[in-house]
């Protein structure tokens, strides 16, 4: 895995030259005469998109292959593919799942260094990258420079989006509402929310492995193991995880046999692979941290929204 150090890989494509990602289920993934393979039996079903047959995959010009349900992958494919340094991710279906992603290392440090530089300046430019998230999920840039206050304003405007989106679909809504300890004592629609968010932090795992980013290293999001990756969710709550979850929950209360985890799980994927979320979620955290300089210097504190607008 690390023969690029001593000078041995020179034909290796930069990972700013591939391709990005593909995905693949429902088949095998060997190696035959020293080229990767796929190999694919029965009708092309929505989340294969293949024929029977065997296709060649050009893994040097590939980040990282996403693979599906029912596949299997042969060790001399996993060896083919760390010599190049093409990572290989075990999925859910569109993605609403990450099992695993092998430890392989990006061919470059920028982002890691540049989420790790502004992590580590905690009175400027984490605060910055912070604000940076509630401006592209509230569509306005906040003049606040204490966390807290940040929260509460999102926490506020997220209680009005609940109940906006919920009179939209045309669902039933009592507030957020979650025990962890019995998550089944949830209504319907509450239920449906948590399962299109373990949906939706999957696809965000996946494009935080892809750019190389450190995980655990959140700015709004702290103490999780995947705090950025919460992160990165959360940017996608309003236009994904939410229409999809209440949606679920219309379909549910019109047809109470349905399963709540499965349904929801199946919806949230399906618009995930519509809206291309993943890759949408990688090109945000490019966005996220081109030029960090700029946020290191703290601001003047701007005066506070009043406090009817703070949780």
């Amino acid at each position: 895995m690390l023969r690029g150090r001593l000078g041995l890989e020179t034909a290796r494509i930069p990972h700013a030259d591939r391709h990005g990602l593909l995905w693949l289920s429902r088949g095998a993934l060997t190696v035959r005469d020293g080229t990767l393979r796929f190999e694919r039996e029965g009708a092309a079903t929505p989340d294969s998109g293949l024929d029977a047959g065997e296709y060649g995959i050009p893994f040097q010009s590939l980040s990282m292959i996403l693979l599906g349900p029912g596949s299997t992958v042969s060790h001399d494919a996993l060896r083919l593919m760390a010599r190049h340094g093409t990572a290989l991710v075990a999925v859910g279906q569109d993605g609403v799942r990450c099992y695993t992603a092998p430890p392989l290392l990006p061919d470059t440090s920028d982002v890691a260094r540049r989420q790790m530089r502004a992590w580590g300046d905690a009175e400027g430019a984490r605060i910055g990258i912070a604000r940076r998230m509630y401006a592209m999920r509230l569509g306005e840039v906040l003049p606040h420079r204490d966390i807290a206050v940040l929260r509460g304003i999102e926490g506020s405007r997220m209680r009005r989006t609940y109940q906006a989106l919920a009179q939209r679909y045309g669902v039933t809504w009592r507030g957020r509402r979650y025990d962890r300890g019995n998550p089944l004592a949830a209504d319907i629609p509450n239920q449906a929310i948590n399962h299109a968010s373990v949906a939706v932090t999957s696809a965000a795992v996946i494009a935080v492995m892809a750019t190389g980013a450190i995980p655990q290293l959140g700015f709004i999001h702290e103490q999780s193991g995947e705090a950025f990756a919460l992160d990165v969710a959360d940017l996608f709550r309003d236009t994904v995880l939410l229409p999809a979850a209440f949606t679920a929950a219309r379909e549910i209360a019109n047809n109470p046999g349905l399963n709540v985890e499965r349904h929801t799980r199946r919806l949230t994927g399906e618009m995930m692979r519509k809206e291309r979320v993943i890759p949408a979620m990688i090109d945000r955290i490019k966005e996220l941290f081109e030029d960090v300089a700029a946020l290191e210097e703290p601001a003047p504190d701007a005066e506070e929204e009043s406090g009817d607008n703070v949780a």
